[in-house]
């Protein structure tokens, strides 16, 4: 599985970097939106996004809008994750998150979401 993790704390993909490499998936690492959506282009094949919603340059609901607005990425999951208020996102986001997530985090259970996520897709 390849997994891209956006965030712009460091100990956070970090963290994700570690969980999902330690059961042998490949993961991939953005600072902002921007970086996100150029991997996505450059990367064939990328399984699932997991991504902050308040980051610099380019946050997650853009980073959403974006990948969603885009017919070869466009079927990714896409799971988001905020320290902010989660219902307050949900109103104002136009396209949904697969998966909304409040931080801070519990990482096993994220494994465990983003683990189905891929195996619905292969199905």
């Amino acid at each position: 599985m390849k997994i891209l993790v956006v965030d712009d704390d460091a100990i956070n993909r970090l963290v994700l970097r570690k969980l999902f490499e330690k059961e042998q998936h490949t993961v991939l690492t953005a600072e902002n939106g921007v970086e996100a959506l150029a991997i996505l282009i450059a990367e064939e094949d990328v399984h699932v996004v997991i991504t902050d919603i308040m980051m610099p340059e380019m946050d997650g609901i853009e980073l959403l809008g974006e990948i969603k607005l885009n017919d070869k990425i466009n079927k990714l999951p896409i799971i988001g994750f905020t320290a902010g208020d989660i219902d307050y996102f949900r109103s104002i986001t136009p396209v949904c998150f697969d998966r909304l997530l409040p931080k801070p985090m519990n990482f096993h259970e994220l494994y465990h979401i983003t683990h189905q996520f891929v195996e619905q897709r292969t199905v």
